[in-house]
């Protein structure tokens, strides 16, 4: 019992501390929030290729995994996996077979919060 409380609390903390990084990043510099999303995920993606980010994982849990940090992570084990199956041909496949279920899930329940919520466009 005591360990799971303990991985809730550092996957808590560790999030966190993420968000609270990309908060930092958005409120002290001029980029737009689309650039620092897409830094994100090239930056988990790049430390996944060093090898850094699959300890980070294990240690972090869901804190670093949920992430868009963990989404670039995700999008680089499925290219790996998918050249050492099928050569070249997985650089364009396999991140986004690695990462298509989360993608839809995305997709899917972003849907149906547009159909219960009615979002408005702002003025």
């Amino acid at each position: 019992m005591r360990d799971m409380v303990m991985e809730l609390v550092r996957a808590f903390l560790v999030g966190g501390a993420i968000c609270a990084l990309v908060q930092i990043l958005l409120d002290r510099t001029k980029m737009m929030p689309g650039r620092v999303m897409v830094t994100l995920v090239v930056t988990g993606n790049v430390l996944g290729w060093l090898g850094l980010y699959e300890p980070f994982l294990k240690w972090a849990g869901a804190g670093a995994g949920v992430p868009l940090l963990g989404f670039g992570n995700t999008l680089w084990k499925g290219v790996a996996k998918a050249v050492g199956e099928e050569g070249a041909m997985g650089i364009f496949k396999g991140g986004l077979t690695a990462a298509s279920a989360g993608i839809a899930a995305a997709l899917v329940f972003g849907y149906l919060g547009a159909l219960v919520f009615k979002p408005k466009m702002k003025e």
